[in-house]
């Protein structure tokens, strides 16, 4: 199985994320700011190897806490 971003919201978080194709795991490159963001939704594909290949999509929904106020 592997891995892909289909979709993002905002554009953004793009550069922000970071997903390994192989096993689906998501990290951040960066610091994420409450004041900035509130929320990214990232929209990925799990894609197999089969003849015909079969796929699904998932969100993930990231919220960000303002933890200094």
């Amino acid at each position: 199985v592997t891995y892909t971003v289909s979709n993002t919201f905002p554009l953004k978080a793009l550069n922000l994320f970071n997903l390994n194709a192989q096993t689906g795991e998501i990290h951040l490159k960066d610091a994420l700011d409450f004041e900035d963001v509130r929320s990214y939704e990232i929209e990925i594909e799990a894609r197999d190897g089969g003849t015909p290949p079969l796929s699904g999509h998932c969100k993930v929904v990231v919220e960000v806490l303002d933890v200094n106020d």
